[in-house]
């Protein structure tokens, strides 16, 4: 298979597959089980920790609210984005409603199309620079939203206190999402088994059709985001994430630079049961990043945990203390 330019990609990928893949479906927190809707935990210790949480691809703020709600319980400040495109700003082609119109889907546009990195980027430069004013930040990303992170670390290292990379990508040798999924590393990744919804390149979205009925596109789903969870908690899930993301993301350069974000101490939080952004790419990165600042090296937490994280929030919740005392 080869992509638009013709070229072949490693292992039969096309480009435009391999970046669908790193994106559809990769961003989603574990967003069940917790019952909680808070978007915002707040409370008033000027010096302690705020805690910027930034979500991954076809997700938003919604995903983090059990997380948001057990910080917000143990007496700790925390924030939840939706970047651009997300959220309330979602856009839901009317061909993904129901009764679903899968012909109009293919070929239906999104304003996100036109959404880039650097659009990210801003809104989450706001969102810390605010929060620097109540006291030291950290900035968590959960898949793609790592890319985000190195963004900002790159434009304000001085505002952040911590960055914690929950399962999330972070390029640092390899320009982008993109080629890392490209890795012999990334070869395993379920998310390449997940079956594509095909829409136009000039649409500029990578698009999962989260409400098929397909029962292959559910197993494969479920294999890659959360395989030990119940259907009821995978169906929850897919209710709750966006159709679209914009291509433009996981195509562009977000290579953390050794003077700017290379300056910020951080976090891995190693998912060992992860089957879509896979340990090995897991490792790849670490090992690449610590390389680029062999003097400001990962603190790396392994956890066993599928892509969306550990089903607990407490357990997300002790990890972040951990480092809230190191900003302390």
């Amino acid at each position: 298979m080869s992509d638009n330019s013709g070229v072949e990609r490693p292992g039969g990928r096309s480009r435009r597959g391999v970046l669908k893949a790193a994106v559809a479906g990769a961003g989603a927190v574990a967003a069940v089980g917790a019952g909680a809707s808070a978007a915002h935990a707040d409370t008033r210790r000027r010096g302690a920790p705020v805690f910027v949480l930034v979500h991954g691809s076809g997700s938003n703020s919604y995903g983090w609210s059990p997380v948001l709600r057990e910080l917000g319980l143990r007496g700790h400040r925390a924030i939840a984005v939706d970047l651009p495109g997300h959220g309330p700003g979602a856009y839901f082609p009317l061909g993904y409603q129901a009764p679903q119109d899968l012909e109009r889907l293919a070929t239906e546009p999104s304003p996100i199309g036109a959404v880039t990195l650097a659009d990210f980027t801003a809104h989450v430069v706001e969102a810390v620079r605010a929060a620097h004013r109540n006291g030291p930040v950290v900035l968590v990303g959960q898949s793609l939203g790592g890319v985000t992170l190195n963004a900002v670390a790159n434009q304000v290292p001085e505002l952040i206190s911590h960055l914690v990379y929950a399962s999330a990508f972070c390029p640092t040798r390899h320009r982008s999402v993109l080629e890392l999924m490209t890795t012999p590393e990334a070869a395993s990744s379920a998310l390449f088994r997940i079956p594509g919804f095909k829409t136009p390149p000039e649409l500029g979205v990578n698009r999962v059709n989260w409400r098929s009925a397909d029962p292959v596109f559910y197993a494969e789903v479920k294999d890659a985001l959360a395989a030990d969870w119940s259907d009821a908690q995978v169906r929850a899930l897919l209710n709750i994430l966006e159709p679209d993301e914009s291509a433009a993301i996981g195509a562009a350069d977000a290579r953390g630079l050794p003077d700017r974000w290379g300056r910020v101490p951080r976090t891995y939080l190693r998912f060992g049961e992860d089957r879509a952004v896979p340990p090995a790419l897991q490792d790849l990165m670490i090992r690449e990043a610590d390389e680029t600042t062999p003097r400001n090296r990962f603190h790396v937490r392994s956890l066993a945990a599928p892509h969306v994280g550990p089903q607990d929030p407490a357990v997300w919740a002790d990890e972040l203390e951990r480092v809230a005392r190191t900003c302390a």
